[in-house]
């Protein structure tokens, strides 16, 4: 798989050889030893970010295969691996070689599958779960390393995730833009995006999706603005509209100004990849360094997807 000089030119680099993160420790030793079978498929989705890949299957995977779909993962922030049917248990198998599983605070699971969220919108249904720029349960002391979703039943068109690289969002502002976000933290909490009208009917058990009430829905966490990538060792901008709702020690109203500008900023079109759903994909992607937002343009179609999110570290 020649990607080495490839990935130079993308916004999402390799992972560092002497990462810390046994994820990484373990995909790059794979990859030092004799390859006895045909590398799988990378394909590079935009100059920005994302790949497509091809020649895997996660329902049996090697340790050779699963190593380059690390480095891919690190590479790119986010991957989609095509022609994929696995059982909720291959899927949470295949999660959990990333790290311990996630059970959603807020979202119910699957009967007998807690960690596997049925992101489920009826035909004639408005989509209400995922739109929005955001990162993974950022408003969770710990949130999520990675989410990894199958799509099961899929449209036949809408309905695609845009990605935006927050790599690429830090790097790009200026140096005095830099130094000053890099002394900032700010406040996440799911209390706007799990009380909008949107969600009444969902803890009622109306809708296709359900949520239960609890301290997560009101509670608040502190992350710094600009994180460090524990693999990569790069700086990454880490504020979202959907769970940041202000600058610490400040109001809502004094963080305004600046945080409208940095979720305008976050998701500049020339930081975005765009991956459209099929069948059988499995879509994956990095919460440390990558937003995302579902499409709400698929209202006549069903659409199914499972997910699973791995648990993170303390943002630093």
């Amino acid at each position: 798989m020649a990607l080495g000089c490839e990935a130079e030119s993308l916004g999402v680099l390799p992972h560092k050889p002497d990462s810390a993160n046994s994820v990484g420790e373990k995909g790059m030793a794979a990859r030092s030893q004799p390859m006895t079978r045909p590398a799988i498929d990378v394909q590079p989705i935009a100059g920005a970010m994302g790949a497509e890949i091809h020649g895997v299957d996660l329902a049996s995977l090697d340790d050779a295969s699963f190593a380059e779909i690390v480095d891919a993962f690190h590479r790119f922030g986010a991957i989609v691996l095509r022609n994929q049917k696995i059982s909720h248990d291959q899927h949470k198998t295949f999660a959990r070689r990333f790290g311990a599983l996630e059970v959603h605070p807020i979202v119910d699971g699957l009967a007998g599958h807690p960690e596997i969220i049925k992101m489920h919108k009826a035909a004639g249904d408005a989509a209400t779960f995922g739109v929005g720029w955001h990162s993974d349960n950022s408003f969770t002391e710990r949130p999520s390393l990675c989410s990894v979703v199958y799509g099961v039943t899929v449209p036949p068109f809408g309905g695609d995730t845009l990605f935006a690289n927050q790599y690429l969002a830090y790097e790009t502002l200026s140096a005095g833009m830099r130094r000053m976000l890099d002394g900032l933290s700010a406040v996440h909490s799911a209390k706007y995006a799990y009380t909008a009208p949107t969600t009444v009917d969902k803890y009622e058990g109306k809708t296709t999706m359900s949520y239960r009430h609890t301290e997560a829905v009101q509670s608040e966490v502190v992350h710094p603005v600009v994180r460090t990538h524990p693999d990569t060792g790069r700086r990454a901008l880490y504020v979202n509209p959907m769970f940041t709702v202000r600058f610490a020690d400040m109001t809502e109203a004094e963080s305004r100004p600046l945080l409208d500008f940095l979720f305008r900023h976050a998701s500049r079109e020339d930081f975005q990849c765009r991956i459209r759903w099929q069948e059988g994909s499995v879509t994956m992607w990095d919460n440390r360094c990558v937003q995302h937002t579902a499409l709400d343009d698929c209202q006549g179609f069903e659409r199914v997807h499972y997910r699973v999110t791995v648990e993170g570290d303390r943002p630093q």
